[in-house]
């Protein structure tokens, strides 16, 4: 895995995106940014914005300092096209939210691998976390998928 802080851009299809070498990503388009040695920065990726459109709304069911788990169901965030839930991808601790979502939740549309994060934790990543290049090959086949489903539904 690349460690020196430079974008990877990825295109397919009418997909594009610039993806941080350094990031961790996982199967569900969450993304990992190591902060300090057991704190993590966690976000979803391009892909999923996409997914969900643009950004409306969200909300955190959990407090600061509270133990979490991977899988846990943090909270949830609603674009107009999709509702979907927030997953934890850390074992350890909550340590918080990103305040700037409360005010300006389009941020996360707008630059999802910056100020578009969602929350922090600290702990162990989830195990099943991916690097950049296994993360662009997965996103080859999600969005294959796709394309197979939108061939077949004009057929």
């Amino acid at each position: 895995m690349a460690d020196d802080g430079k974008l990877i851009r990825y295109k397919r299809a009418r997909f594009s995106t610039h993806l941080p070498s350094d990031f961790l990503y996982t199967p569900s388009h969450a993304w990992l940014q190591r902060i300090d040695e057991d704190v993590w920065r966690v976000g979803i990726t391009k892909f999923a914005t996409r997914m969900l459109g643009d950004l409306v709304d969200h909300k955190f069911d959990i407090a600061p300092d509270t133990p979490v788990a991977h899988g846990q169901i943090l909270g949830w965030i609603e674009g107009f096209k999709a509702i979907t839930d927030i997953y934890c991808v850390v074992e350890g601790d909550f340590l918080r939210s990103n305040d700037v979502l409360k005010s300006n939740i389009s941020v996360v549309n707008k630059k999802p691998y910056s100020e578009g994060w969602l929350y922090e934790a600290k702990g162990a990543s989830d195990p099943r976390f991916i690097d950049v290049n296994e993360y662009m090959a997965f996103l080859d086949i999600a969005i294959d998928k796709i394309l197979e489903k939108e061939q077949a539904e004009i057929q």
